[in-house]
């Protein structure tokens, strides 16, 4: 069985996100969404949160598919992460070139520590390549309209926690 990797801090988790969550699944058996613990630093929303709306978003965009897909917390290094899990591929999704640039230095100081993974960048749909996580709290924060950016499930929860 061939396990993927798909690490980020999923605060909250986008379309862009899920566009990747995509790609995972035509390439593993199962995916496990690894959501980042960082101390010091505070998420809009908690891990519970962000599990419950991967879990959620993953359920209502992916169907029969959605049992493919496991969420689970990582602190440290991805490489400990991906072994724990099983994981023989390090996912990681590509907005530019930016992203290919710093993507490609994680990859190889990835394989210098862990041979026995394989990185693989998935490029983001070009309706995707724009959004992040950061902008669309921003535009939450102030009252914009995020849903096309963001699964349904996110949208709502966003409007809950910004609602004057």
């Amino acid at each position: 069985m061939t396990v993927a990797i798909y690490a980020g801090s999923f605060d909250p988790i986008t379309n862009g996100h899920i566009d990747v969550i995509k790609g995972s699944l035509r390439l593993a058996d199962e995916v496990v969404v690894a959501i980042g613990i960082q101390p010091g630093k505070t998420p809009l929303f908690s891990f519970d949160e962000r599990m419950d709306l991967i879990k959620r978003a993953c359920a209502s965009r992916f169907g029969a598919d959605a049992h493919r897909i496991a969420c689970s917390a990582f602190e440290g290094l991805l490489i400990d992460a991906a072994r724990k899990a099983g994981a023989t591929l390090l996912v990681r999704g590509l907005r530019d070139g930016t992203d290919l640039d710093y993507e490609m230095q994680m990859a190889g100081m990835n394989g210098i520590m862990a041979p026995e993974l394989q990185t693989v960048f998935l490029p983001a749909d070009p309706a995707a390549r724009t959004i992040t996580a950061t902008l669309v709290r921003q535009i939450a924060a102030m009252g914009g309209d995020v849903r096309p950016f963001v699964p349904a499930e996110v949208a709502d929860a966003l409007e809950s926690r910004f609602r004057p």
